[in-house]
């Protein structure tokens, strides 16, 4: 592997694990009392979970490649990003077979 397919896994991989992050607090906040109120704190603080994830994945994927394009790399730019989403496909391949194997 060279260093664009590196940082790409890098890039997929970070990624990965702040939506696993994100998907545990979902799945068991539920258990606990987060969620469960009518403030009108729940949706706010939901949107600025969206929000926030937005920024960061976007950070995550397209922030590298931004970076070597501003600097006139624009192959290894198109590069990198392409590294990425192919692992990041990879990666949600991998999830949804898991899904459907463990669903079963």
């Amino acid at each position: 592997m060279n260093k664009l397919q590196i940082r790409g896994l890098i890039n997929a991989t970070l990624t990965t694990l702040y939506i696993m992050a994100v998907g545990s607090f979902m799945f068991y906040g539920s258990t606990v009392k987060i969620g469960r109120s009518n403030s009108f704190l729940v949706p706010i603080t939901l949107l600025l979970l969206f929000v926030f994830s937005a920024a960061l994945t976007s950070f995550l994927i397209f922030g590298k490649p931004a970076q070597l394009y501003t600097d006139g790399k624009k192959k290894e730019a198109l590069s990198l990003l392409t590294y990425t989403l192919i692992f990041f496909f990879a990666i949600t391949f991998t999830f949804l077979l898991l899904l459907l194997i463990f669903t079963r």
